[in-house]
């Protein structure tokens, strides 16, 4: 009798002891998928993070490769156009100053325009505007020899916002004709502002 209970005791106990291992190791088991699950789950955000790191920083990378290559165009074409306008600058500014101080060939030029405005208006009048500080020179040629081109009548008038230089017109100013050194200065810049530009930088 003792024997037999000592049997039933110990395999109760060996199966307490199975049961008690299975469960641990299913329980391990289980830990050991889940603790994998976790794992490759951390390393698909990871992967994750990091992509979406690289491409914020190949946008940015870009962006400020744009940036700088706009900025550079900007740059180069700013100091492209001072360049040339000092170089047109100093080719116009300087030679038209001394045209427009120069009181015999602005005699010349009134004298020429005299004669064609003769030729070519079936004798109607003239008008040139002078400014206020040509009339002791300019002013008193034309009184003088500047009548005798045109026999139908130079009418002379001083308007302070005429700059160096004359302006023209019928007698009645119906339209005017502006001979100034500013026009000459724009119609020049106009000119050889392109041409500068093709010249420095092969047209561009």
């Amino acid at each position: 009798m003792e024997s037999k209970l000592q049997e039933l005791t110990s395999r109760i106990y060996r199966e307490g002891i199975e049961k008690a291992q299975a469960e641990a190791a299913q329980i391990k088991e289980q830990a050991t998928h889940e603790a994998e699950e976790l794992l490759e789950n951390a390393r698909r955000q990871a992967q994750n993070i990091i992509e979406e790191a690289r491409k914020e920083a190949e946008e940015l990378r870009r962006n400020v490769t744009n940036e700088i290559r706009m900025s550079s165009r900007q740059a180069m074409a700013a100091l492209r156009q001072q360049i040339t306008e000092l170089i047109t600058t100093q080719l116009i500014e300087n030679p038209l100053k001394e045209a427009f101080n120069d009181k015999d060939f602005l005699k010349k030029l009134m004298e020429i325009i005299i004669r064609s405005w003769a030729n070519l208006n079936n004798g109607q009048g003239m008008t040139i505007i002078l400014p206020p500080t040509e009339e002791k020179e300019l002013g008193v040629w034309l009184e003088t020899q500047g009548r005798k081109l045109l026999s139908a009548g130079l009418n002379v008038v001083y308007d302070e916002k005429t700059g160096k230089g004359f302006r023209i017109g019928p007698g009645d100013q119906s339209y005017i004709i502006s001979f100034t050194e500013k026009d000459f200065e724009n119609f020049f810049r106009t000119y050889l502002r392109p041409r500068t530009i093709k010249l420095l930088y092969g047209g561009e």
